[in-house]
């Protein structure tokens, strides 16, 4: 059984022969919305020697980027976390592409890798910074447990405008569940 697969996804490891997904992704300016900002489209080498970095990466530190795959093998999206090993804690990223959305890839795929930092590596807090203008994001990790912990409020310009950013998290009692 390989610990990374699921019902509806599987995750990978970024692969040299990701690159033309990276640079389709790159065009999706929406998805780029959700980040903490919007950047102007990467060249292909640009996105090359950012895989090819990637790729070569073991778990350092704890941290690690994942493709999200669906059940045929098509590259849908992404997870990444970044760690703080001293204290237990870690977050991440997750984003599925517009025409893969709403499907549950990014929901197996966050349950997916918070039982693996729990279970695996330890971890005992997650937390997701969910910018407060994305109502698909905050819906979900509601869904999943997840409750408002704080609101850091005026921190990311977007489209004439400053919108929060709220960290979310399980409550302890719902680790095990996330």
């Amino acid at each position: 059984m390989n610990y990374f697969q699921g019902k509806l996804i599987r995750l990978r490891a970024i692969e040299l022969s990701d690159v033309s997904t990276l640079v389709e992704w790159d065009l999706y300016s929406e998805v780029g919305r959700y980040m903490h900002f919007l950047t102007p489209p990467q060249s292909e080498a640009a996105i090359r020697a950012f895989i090819e970095k990637e790729s070569l990466k073991k778990l350092e530190d704890d941290r690690y980027f994942w493709i999200i795959e669906d059940a045929a093998g098509d590259a849908v999206g992404y997870i990444d976390t970044r760690t703080d090993p001293r204290h237990g804690c870690f977050e991440y990223g997750v984003s599925v592409v517009p025409d893969h959305k709403c499907k549950g890839y990014a929901s197996e795929a966050i349950m997916m890798v918070v039982g693996y930092y729990f279970d695996h590596l330890r971890y005992q807090k997650v937390t997701a910074g969910v910018h407060s203008n994305n109502e698909a994001s905050m819906a979900l990790h509601k869904k999943l447990g997840f409750q408002l912990e704080g609101t850091l409020r005026n921190m990311i310009y977007q489209q004439g405008t400053y919108i929060c950013l709220l960290y979310t998290s399980p409550s302890p009692r719902d680790k095990r569940q996330s």
